[in-house]
């Protein structure tokens, strides 16, 4: 990397995410043009499935308990009115 040619003005929350994801010997450029990249022979699904089949199974029946909890809630509201 060469110098730095422009300074850009960040806020704070923005500056600590940079430094959250700042690897050992990074510059804050680096970091930004690591995010930044585009690589074109990145598999778009990479970051699907990284979930094991419990875990998974345990988020659906959690989504679908909450979904049906909610439901009742309403019925009982529409009842009440």
């Amino acid at each position: 990397m060469g110098a730095a040619d422009d300074q850009i003005r960040v806020s704070e929350s923005v500056k600590r995410e940079i430094e959250r994801r700042r690897r050992e010997g990074e510059s804050y450029n680096d970091v930004l043009e690591r995010l930044f990249s585009i690589d074109r022979d990145r598999n778009l699904l990479a970051g699907f499935g990284r979930w094991s089949d419990e875990r998974a199974d345990r988020a659906r029946e959690t989504r679908e308990t909450y979904e049906e909890e909610s439901i009742e809630r309403m019925r009982r509201q529409r009842e009440e009115a």
